[in-house]
């Protein structure tokens, strides 16, 4: 994969680039920014680059160093994935270990943690040894979307890249040339950070059903109570919607936003724009500042749930809620 092929993250290219380029790249970095936004892409490129046989500063892809960093078997190159929940101290143990000693061509070694902000305590502090007695032949890379959670110790050894989501109206023209279909581009550029993570998105049959079933929420919370109820616990709690039920609570606050946007005419910044009909009817049932509170009632919702709370009471307050403007 070449660095073009990171899309929208010209700065934390211009940087990596200019390191291999100038033969100076620092002992540790850490890739911090949203998941998609192309992290994991610029952490393999960078690998792939300063092996490549090709010798451009860049990765052709095509050449056996290549292939063995994007195919994660690489000898000189380690990746690091949370092991449950966590990543532990025995990972990074292992780690050291493993680059206890040089290379036999004496060639510089990478390891790459992803979410690194999911370290253990002791691992955390493990890794800052590791750090703190920088080889000369050692490059760390740490992915992570909350820099902040890492050690701040940890933070003033490494080199800080930052990776910003992707400007939504860049991202839409780049999905909608790839032939994905335009109402489900207009929601997967607002709930994802870059294009790998809308790509992923649209890619998946659970987006558009779990965005169909938001719609009928949307509609029967509006005209018929008891059977939005039904849809909340035949098909979302009970269904394969519970599996991406963040999802579905975002996507029912872009389409509060969109009732929001309707009332200040605004039908330009209208997501749902495939469900204008719908939206008009709904809009003129409830003023602005209803809209408003059913967005706060979401954004509770999804805070609750962080912590085990009842999926299906809040889906059902939220439909009470809906159906209750209409009464107003």
């Amino acid at each position: 994969m070449s660095f073009a092929q990171i899309y929208g993250q010209e700065r934390a290219v211009r940087m990596l680039r200019g390191a291999l380029q100038t033969n100076a790249l620092a002992h540790a970095y850490i890739f911090g920014g949203p998941p998609g936004t192309g992290r994991r892409k610029a952490a393999e490129t960078l690998i792939q680059a300063f092996y490549c046989v090709a010798g451009t500063g860049d990765a052709c892809g095509q050449c056996l160093e290549c292939r063995k960093v994007k195919n994660r078997n690489h000898p000189e190159v380690r990746w690091i994935e949370p092991d449950g929940t966590a990543i532990k101290i025995d990972q990074i143990r292992e780690l050291q270990q493993n680059f206890a000693f040089r290379s036999a061509g004496g060639r510089r070694k990478f390891y790459v943690v992803n979410e690194a902000e999911r370290m253990t305590v002791q691992a955390a502090n493990s890794l800052l040894k590791f750090l703190e007695e920088p080889h000369s032949d050692v490059v760390a890379i740490l992915i992570t979307d909350n820099g902040q959670a890492l050690l701040p110790t940890i933070r003033s050894r490494a080199q800080f890249i930052p990776f910003v989501p992707v400007n939504r109206e860049e991202m839409s023209r780049l999905l909608l040339a790839e032939g994905h279909p335009a109402p489900l581009v207009r929601a997967a550029v607002h709930l994802a950070a870059g294009p790998d993570a809308a790509r992923e998105m649209l890619r998946a049959d659970w987006f558009a059903e779990t965005r169909n079933i938001m719609i009928q929420l949307a509609r029967e919370s509006q005209n018929e109570l008891s059977s939005a109820l039904a849809t909340i616990q035949n098909q979302v709690v009970k269904g394969e919607a519970a599996e991406h039920l963040p999802v579905l609570l975002d996507l029912w606050l872009l389409w509060f936003k969109d009732l929001v946007h309707l009332h200040l005419g605004r039908e330009d910044r209208v997501v749902f724009a495939d469900q204008l009909p719908l939206l008009r009817a709904q809009a003129k049932s409830g003023a602005p500042h209803g809209w408003i509170g059913c967005m706060e009632h979401v954004m509770e919702l999804k805070k609750r749930l962080r912590f085990h709370a009842n999926a299906q009471l809040g889906l059902e307050q939220l439909a009470v809620k809906v159906h209750r403007l209409r009464e107003q």
